[in-house]
C-alpha cells in the first residue's frame, strides 16, 4: 500500500489489544523494528529481532500492562504497550509506569497513529492515578524520541548502551494533567 494523502483516516480503530491479537502483534514489532536493521551490528540486530519475535516475553507484556492498538480492516497497524506501576525493572522504578514496544507499520506512518497510541497510555496512566510515565528511547529512534519530547516528556538521563547504541530514559509527571 503506497502513502497518499487521501488515506481514510476514518478506518482507523484504535482499541485496547487482546491476547488472541499477540500473533499480529509480534509480526507488526518485527516489521516495524526492521528498519533498524541498517543501522545496528549484525549481532546486535539478531539480538533486537530475537527479543521482537519472542512470544512468550511478548505474552509477559501483554499479561501485566494495557496494551493499545491501531487497525484498519483487521489488520494491526500499530502497538504500545503501558505497564502499570508495581512493575520495576533495572531501567524502571516500582512506583513508575511505563511504555514500551511503540511499532507503526512502515507503510502507515506519518499519518499520527504513534501519537495517538502515545496520546492513548497517557490517558491510561492519568485514568489508573499514575504520578509518572516513563520509556527509554534510542539515538537511531529520532522519530520516537521526537514524538516523545512533543509529548511532554523530559530526559531523565543516559542509560547504559543497548544493541551498542546510546539510549535514554525519559518521563513524563502526571501531577498536573488532566483527561
Amino acid at each position: 500500500m503506497e502513502k497518499s494523502d487521501t488515506f481514510p483516516m476514518n478506518k482507523l480503530n484504535y482499541r485496547k489489544a487482546d491476547i488472541e491479537d499477540i500473533d499480529q502483534i509480534r509480526a507488526l514489532h518485527v516489521k516495524a523494528y526492521g528498519q533498524f536493521a541498517d543501522v545496528l551490528s549484525p549481532d546486535n540486530w539478531a539480538k533486537m529481532l530475537d527479543n521482537m519475535e519472542d512470544l512468550k516475553s511478548l505474552r509477559e507484556l501483554m499479561l501485566k500492562s494495557f496494551t493499545y492498538i491501531c487497525e484498519i480492516d483487521n489488520k494491526i497497524v500499530g502497538a504500545i504497550s503501558l505497564v502499570p506501576r508495581g512493575n520495576p525493572t533495572d531501567i524502571f522504578m516500582k512506583d513508575w509506569s511505563y511504555i514500551r514496544k511503540l511499532g507503526v507499520d512502515p507503510e502507515y506512518r506519518g499519518r499520527g497513529i504513534a501519537k495517538k497510541l502515545v496520546l492513548e497510555c497517557i490517558s491510561e496512566a492519568i485514568a489508573l492515578r499514575e504520578s509518572r510515565i516513563a520509556l527509554h528511547t534510542s539515538e537511531f529512534m529520532e522519530s520516537a524520541k521526537a514524538l516523545y519530547e512533543n509529548a511532554g516528556f523530559k530526559m531523565v538521563r543516559e542509560l547504559d548502551p543497548i544493541f551498542g547504541k546510546r539510549y535514554w530514559l525519559y518521563k513524563l509527571d502526571l501531577y498536573n494533567l488532566t483527561t
